[in-house]
């Protein structure tokens, strides 16, 4: 499997959250939604994010921004232009009082603003549910990825800006689809470059025998493996092997095999309709019993309360991810 392809196997929109946002300063946002993903696009004008704790990144003409959740942040005009808007999930938004705008601010299809002639047009597409994206994707990214205009180029975005402003038959599905590649070719030039801090794991595929481990684990984590085992596909020792994953990985290959499995798991879980015992097979566990053990231990929570959003922790980025924070291509 190619390591990009596998990270990035994952965003499936479902009636996404799509919006033209056109305003006139001052204006302020206070994003609340606590949605997992959302891709932010300035076509006209200029804006600020301003991420909770973070530094404000400014926004020219052709930006892409993708901010992580749930954590709330801030666009506006300014980075000390107080907030007039809440915006909280579902698309809901509403003055600081409580008082809803979400009619007296809507200027047409997917169209939102406080001028119809506003000088900063926004486009922002945003997955509402977890579900929606691969868990180790979110775990790999900060809490807001800056791509500069001019760094790389996607026809995509202007065929999203006009799909928007349209309203057809199937007009969603198209929307969602148009989504997912815009993410994924947003993400594939970001994760090409150094400063984007990979994962430990992603950085380990290019070594020759760390990488050669981690692919078999990929490829069949169905299999039964073994230290042992991997180490002679890998044609070292397993002392070799162990010690060597560590240090690239950032932890043993069996405790990056069980999280790539679970990984897998809790997206079959809320992707497919399969019965928890085929999840458990398919992910390499013998049966439901043995999955639950390991959901519970690791994640906190059974893998039916996963799938139904039960309890549902916040989730916990691991250990040999990187700290989390703005990162702005240069």
């Amino acid at each position: 499997m190619d390591a990009l392809a596998g990270l990035l196997d994952g965003p499936r929109a479902r009636e996404a959250f799509l919006l033209r946002m056109v305003v006139t300063p001052p204006w302020s946002v206070r994003v609340e939604d606590e949605a997992p993903l959302s891709l932010m696009c300035l076509t006209e004008g200029s804006a600020w994010i301003v991420p909770e704790g973070g530094d404000p990144v400014r926004l020219h003409p052709g930006d892409l921004a993708i901010a992580r959740g749930p954590a709330p942040y801030t666009i506006a005009d300014r980075p000390d232009t107080p907030p007039q808007v809440l915006a909280g999930p579902g698309g809901t938004c509403h003055t600081l009082r409580g008082e809803p705008l979400d009619q007296a601010m809507r200027m047409g299809v997917r169209t939102w603003g406080n001028d119809p002639n506003g000088s900063t047009v926004l486009h922002i597409g945003t997955y509402q549910v977890q579900s929606e994206v691969s868990g180790r994707l979110l775990d790999a990214l900060p809490p807001l990825v800056h791509i500069p205009a001019g760094t790389w180029t996607c026809p995509l975005l202007p065929f999203l800006a006009e799909e928007m402003e349209r309203e057809e038959p199937g007009q969603s599905v198209m929307l969602d689809r148009t989504l997912d590649l815009l993410l994924v070719a947003a993400l594939r030039s970001w994760f090409a470059r150094p400063e984007a801090h990979a994962p430990a794991w992603y950085v380990a595929l290019g070594d020759p025998v760390v990488g050669r481990a981690l692919r078999l684990m990929q490829d069949d984590p169905a299999h039964p493996w073994t230290v042992a085992s991997l180490a002679g596909a890998c044609g070292v020792s397993r002392a070799q092997l162990a010690r060597r994953f560590h240090e690239l990985a950032g932890e043993p290959p069996m405790t990056h095999l069980t999280r790539w499995r679970l990984d897998l798991a809790a997206d079959l879980l809320r992707t497919t309709n399969a019965t928890i015992d085929t999840v458990a097979r398919k992910v390499g566990y013998s049966g439901s019993f043995a999955l639950s053990a390991a959901f519970k231990r690791v994640r906190g929570i059974s893998p039916q309360e996963h799938r139904t959003g039960i309890a549902l922790p916040t989730r916990q980025r691991p250990p040999s991810a990187p700290r989390a924070r703005a990162i702005s291509t240069p």
